[in-house]
């Protein structure tokens, strides 16, 4: 693994910005696949406005988010839907056949897994996955003790996020929800991973996912097996990864 610690959260939203705009220039029908919440917002603004500043052609680029909410509405501020298209897809002028997403509501949603990787495949499969780590090692949604083999599938949500949107959504505890993720064995077929975290509060988790045994306790901690994988951290992320490696005379 090849690990970045920037200086500053204001470092890492440029240098995650220009990894995402460096894949669409180096392939530019590239498959990209994105990760949503506050990791996230600064780097899809600042490739927003670089593409503004200075237009290049992504006409055949593919974007896609690495999950899905299920039972609610589209329409929801929440979806990951409407966050890639607000502040990426949107402003990047990505066309609507380009932008790979699964429904929120469904009768089938093990169809919708199925169809969402098969459009993702007839596109030759992810280049790049943006991929965020959640406070207790979760990647996509994928919750600890997810096997390693997984393949796309609707996966509970954390029960703190879960309280959250059902305040924000109104939805009543009748209706299941979950959420459509890539499985872990997908994620893992995507030819270059970046992992991406900035907050002293993912600190501890990001050092046990790098720098702990891989298992499924930690479902980010299989990332370790990838042959093409970044971990890119700003500072305060990166703290005891930093103080582990100055500790063994490492460079990082």
């Amino acid at each position: 693994m090849k690990v970045t610690i920037t200086k500053s959260e204001q470092e890492f939203d440029v240098t995650a910005a220009w990894r995402i705009i460096a894949q669409m220039l180096e392939k530019r029908n590239s498959v990209i696949g994105l990760s949503t919440g506050q990791t996230t917002i600064g780097m899809h603004r600042i490739v927003s406005e670089i593409h503004t500043r200075y237009p290049f052609d992504v006409s055949n680029i593919t974007l896609f988010n690495v999950d899905e909410l299920t039972n609610l509405e589209r329409e929801y501020a929440g979806s990951c839907y409407t966050m890639i298209l607000n502040q990426i897809a949107g402003p990047l002028g990505i066309p609507e056949e380009n932008f790979i997403m699964p429904p929120t509501l469904s009768d089938d949603f093990v169809a919708e897994a199925i169809l969402f990787e098969k459009r993702l495949a007839e596109r030759g499969g992810a280049d790049l996955q943006m991929l965020g780590i959640g406070s207790n090692g979760h990647i996509g949604i994928n919750q600890p003790g997810t096997p390693l083999e997984s393949e796309t599938w609707v996966s509970p949500m954390d029960p703190d996020f879960e309280a959250r949107v059902r305040r924000e959504t109104q939805v009543p505890p009748e209706i299941e929800l979950g959420g459509l993720t890539r499985g872990i064995k997908n994620i893992m077929h995507t030819r270059k991973l970046i992992l991406i975290a900035k907050g002293s509060h993912k600190a501890e988790i990001v050092k046990q996912a790098i720098l702990g045994p891989v298992g499924t306790e930690i479902p980010a901690s299989v990332v370790q097996l990838h042959p093409n994988c970044e971990i890119l951290l700003d500072s305060d992320a990166g703290a005891l990864v930093a103080d582990y490696a100055r500790e063994r005379g490492y460079s990082w």
